[in-house]
């Protein structure tokens, strides 16, 4: 790190917390202002030319924006994925990019299996039974659910989140667990708890054994598109699949294809290719599907810690420390 420790011109293009706005304001000279509100936009884009520092999160990051800001020296992503960011770009010139892995783990996590059980169960068809007043006697076989506990739960990707779903599933729910990454991870030392209890499998294996797929990938050139027609063709009839990691990993007309005529039983959603998911989505309304508007870490306590990452993040990026959580990135 060359930055030095003089106030800085900070630009936050997404609200945070007023303590950790303060602590920003204590130290460097603040802009706020968010780029998605028309009212907001000009202030944002004169702020760029002097900014040092950007702090917020779920605005594309261009090269055009990029080029609007030349003294800009490290963003912080309020968020873990950094899909907005050219990262090319950003290694190109330099420039620090900071995110926060690790706080919203568990939290993603918790909402991953909330989708396997919502879906399993059915419990938001059957609770708009309820809701809509069409509960009007013991449910019949036509509406019931099928067991969590016991099934196969093959995760696609093991990082932190899928090893904390991992958890839940084997040690909650007493569910064989197989997994597929770029590589084995070595449970003996980074889960012990998992030792013997999930399973690496080469993706067309999981894909034909498990009973519900739960995709937890960071977005990247091989994961994109990912879970296409060949995918969906090789899951066994009456499987689920659940994505919380990152909607354009799916190709979501092959997703639809498979729900309406292959043997796919239901889809748990928390991203997708477009977000805010477009009112013409037939995955909106879809019978078999349950959607989610990318809720994975949004509860009060994992947001906040987020943000108070994200603002140390910069602060120490801004004073030419070594940020706590840097994403590494290579130009080209």
């Amino acid at each position: 790190m060359t930055i030095s420790s003089d106030r800085k011109k900070v630009l936050v293009f997404r609200e945070l917390p007023p303590d950790q706005l303060a602590r920003l304001q204590a130290r460097h000279d603040v802009t706020v202002a968010n780029p998605r509100l028309p009212e907001q936009l000009p202030a944002f884009q004169a702020a760029l030319a002097t900014a040092e520092g950007l702090i917020g999160s779920s605005y594309k990051i261009d090269e055009a924006l990029l080029a609007a800001a030349p003294r800009l020296k490290v963003i912080s992503s309020v968020s873990v994925g950094v899909d907005n960011y050219a990262l090319d770009a950003l290694a190109a010139r330099g420039i620090v990019l900071c995110h926060t892995p690790g706080v919203l783990t568990e939290t993603t996590a918790d909402t991953i299996f909330s989708l396997v059980m919502a879906t399993s169960r059915r419990l938001v068809e059957l609770a708009g039974l309820v809701r809509e007043g069409r509960w009007t006697r013991n449910i019949g076989e036509e509406l019931f659910g099928w067991d969590v506990h016991g099934k196969t739960l093959g995760i696609l990707g093991f990082g932190r989140i899928g090893q904390a779903v991992a958890r839940r599933a084997a040690l909650g729910f007493g569910m064989p667990v197989l997994y597929h990454s770029r590589r084995p991870v070595d449970l003996a030392r980074k889960a012990p708890e998992l030792a013997g209890k999930a399973l690496h499998t080469p993706l067309d294996e999981l894909l034909r054994h498990a009973d519900i797929v739960a995709a937890v990938l960071p977005l990247s050139n091989e994961t994109r598109g990912l879970m296409g027609g060949r995918e969906f063709g090789l899951m066994k009839p009456g499987a689920i699949f659940i994505n919380g990691g990152r909607g354009a990993t799916v190709q979501e007309a092959a997703l639809l294809d498979a729900l309406d005529h292959g043997t796919l039983r239901a889809a748990g959603l928390d991203v997708f290719a477009t977000e805010p998911l477009p009112m013409d989505s037939p995955l909106r309304t879809h019978p078999k599907v349950t959607a989610l508007p990318h809720i994975g870490s949004a509860t009060v306590e994992t947001r906040y810690a987020m943000a108070v990452l994200a603002t140390t993040n910069l602060l120490q990026a801004l004073a030419g420390e070594r940020p706590t959580a840097v994403f590494e990135m290579t130009a080209g």
